[in-house]
């Protein structure tokens, strides 16, 4: 599929200036985000990656999406994107935050192969991918508590997230939860977030906002830092946590 380039360019700027991203430079990231989006669409047409394919939903739903947590990211963190899907948040925080060093995790190898392939294509360098279960992957020790930052964007409920999730993060490192709405899944996910090892330090509420036309869309960064290590019990398997979440 083809995009117009100075169409994508215009859009994209105006994306970043009015959602307060400015520490990006559009110009700089313009070249990759564009062939990333002409390629995620011509994947689209015979692999499910995203039922958003109008270019302003891409530019705001998944592209300012994805990079409205890079400022919870220290400089050089590693950071496992759980359930990442089509890639999203790993691919646009490496591409914008070449110091990260990214890991993608999901369970559907099609898609890590998507992801793999188009790093590849993009000279993208700085980012990992994996196909596994998360809550398997995570009883590697290879993988659990080796990341400063695990993150999962609108993967499941907060409480499932958390166990899922928490189990990759070194203590003193943090959980970033990417949601539209938290009150209530933050009051479900107190016990979870004890058990796990981690203590709520912020649930930050803010708009995506369209350049078109000023509408919001509400979400919320919620950061989770992890205060001692997960019980080598969590996670549990698949079938435990969909019948008894914490």
């Amino acid at each position: 599929m083809t995009i117009d380039k100075a169409e994508f360019s215009d859009k994209f700027a105006a994306a970043l200036n009015i959602n307060g991203l400015s520490e990006f430079s559009a110009a700089e990231l313009t070249d990759k985000f564009h062939s990333l989006t002409e390629r995620m669409l011509t994947v689209n047409e015979y692999m499910n990656l995203t039922a958003i394919t109008e270019l302003d939903g891409v530019i705001l739903k998944h592209y300012v999406d994805s990079l409205a947590a890079a400022k919870y990211m220290p400089v050089g963190a590693s950071v496992i994107d759980v359930g990442c899907g089509a890639g999203f948040p790993s691919l646009p925080l490496a591409i914008a935050r070449p110091d990260l060093h990214v890991t993608a995790l999901d369970s559907t190898a099609k898609r890590i192969g998507y992801i793999r392939e188009t790093a590849e294509m993009l000279d993208i360098a700085n980012i990992t991918c994996i196909a596994a279960r998360a809550e398997e992957a995570a009883n590697d020790p290879t993988m659990r508590e080796q990341y400063d930052i695990s993150c999962a964007r609108a993967v499941a409920r907060l409480n499932v997230l958390c166990e899922l999730c928490i189990p990759y993060v070194k203590p003193n490192g943090k959980f970033i939860a990417m949601k539209a709405n938290s009150a209530e899944e933050l009051d479900e996910a107190a016990t979870a977030i004890k058990k796990l090892g981690g203590k709520l330090t912020s649930a930050d509420s803010f708009s995506i906002i369209s350049e078109i036309n000023g509408a919001e869309d509400p979400r919320c960064i919620i950061t989770i830092e992890k205060i001692s290590e997960t019980p080598k019990i969590y996670p549990r398997n698949n079938s435990q946590i969909k019948k008894k979440p914490l």
